[in-house]
């Protein structure tokens, strides 16, 4: 039997997890390109159609200057995180969106609460704020390793709390209800990545030189905590996937494909707000019809010369000039006279 076709607008729900109850990572696929009826050339082709309508979506959400969108992308080490970014958002105006990386935190920030540095680059109305990693690092990183938790200003009594890390998930989770109920449309995106398309990529960071750059030994050592990881994301996921706020556990083994499921959650997402383009208000209109008026009259050089013949039936041409140039011409009919 052969396999059914996913269209592209039911792609990004099929890994979709809207409550996690129950949720399990190892019952997600890091391949999913073959099942949902997909190849690479093809898959390629849709993803320019859908960055082109990507943009416009995206101008309607600036032109209205009401509902924003923050998108969050988390992902182990050589994930796709900067790609998905690259390629997803290289249709559309820089002006409406921003990116931030969230590195480890310094004394700055390690003196605030944890969310403190997320909620001051928070995306403004009409724009579309990306993540490059988040505040789930929080309840991912520092739950591999809780020994970083000592840096951090927090009391030892409530560091020792047996509800600590249940906490943590309520915190994230009133935060993201929050914005949400601000207008800000949230989308969270795992990009779950399989342990031996990691190493591959590894390789290639270190075999091709100007892949070296992406190269940190760093990220070797992380790879021995694998299972761990996949279990701190499942908890995250399970405890955090909400309607306001929903995760996309997305296949990432195919860069292609991985980015094709993000573009059209976002776009689904941007779908369901039913943006318009602004009316205009009359006496703006009034405004814009006098001013254009008053522009077109400044015009310098402007001459109007009608060629016609009073006396003649035929159509005639009336020609305009600018500047030694002919702007444009229109027929008119004769004169009975």
């Amino acid at each position: 039997m052969a396999r059914k076709k996913t269209t592209t607008n039911t792609l990004a729900r099929r890994f979709s997890v809207h409550n996690g109850k129950g949720f399990s990572l190892a019952d997600c696929p890091t391949r999913a390109a073959e099942a949902c009826g997909l190849d690479k050339k093809t898959g390629k082709h849709l993803l320019k159609e859908r960055i082109r309508y990507l943009a416009q979506l995206q101008a309607l959400l600036y032109a209205n200057n009401t509902w924003s969108v923050l998108v969050v992308l988390q992902a182990l080490d050589a994930g796709g995180k900067d790609g998905v970014i690259k390629h997803v958002m290289s249709g559309i105006n820089p002006q409406g969106v921003s990116v931030s990386s969230f590195k480890q935190p310094g004394p700055v920030e390690l003196a605030h609460g944890y969310l403190w540095r997320e909620h001051m680059v928070a995306p403004a109305a009409g724009r579309i704020g990306i993540f490059n990693r988040s505040h789930y690092e929080e309840v991912l990183v520092t739950r591999v390793h809780p020994e970083l938790l000592e840096h951090e200003c927090l009391p030892l009594s409530l560091r020792r709390k047996p509800t600590f890390w249940k906490d943590r998930y309520e915190d994230i989770s009133s935060f993201e209800r929050y914005m949400a109920r601000q207008g800000t449309i949230v989308l969270k995106f795992f990009l779950h990545l399989s342990k031996e398309e990691q190493r591959l990529r590894f390789l290639q960071r270190i075999k091709h030189r100007t892949k070296n750059w992406k190269f940190s030994p760093a990220d070797i050592h992380e790879r021995q905590y694998w299972d761990d990881y996949q279990h701190a994301y499942e908890e995250a996921i399970r405890h955090t996937a909400h309607p306001d706020a929903p995760w996309f556990v997305v296949p990432a083994d195919q860069k292609w494909f991985e980015r094709l499921v993000v573009i059209e959650a976002i776009i689904d997402a941007l779908e369901k707000l039913h943006l318009k383009m602004p009316a205009m208000d009359p006496a703006m209109e009034a405004d814009m019809e006098k001013a254009r008026r008053q522009l077109e009259a400044e015009a310098p050089g402007l001459r109007i010369t009608p060629f016609i013949d009073a006396g003649a039936r035929a159509p005639q041409k009336i020609v305009i000039f600018w500047k030694g140039r002919t702007l444009r011409w229109r027929q008119c009919a004769g004169s009975d006279a």
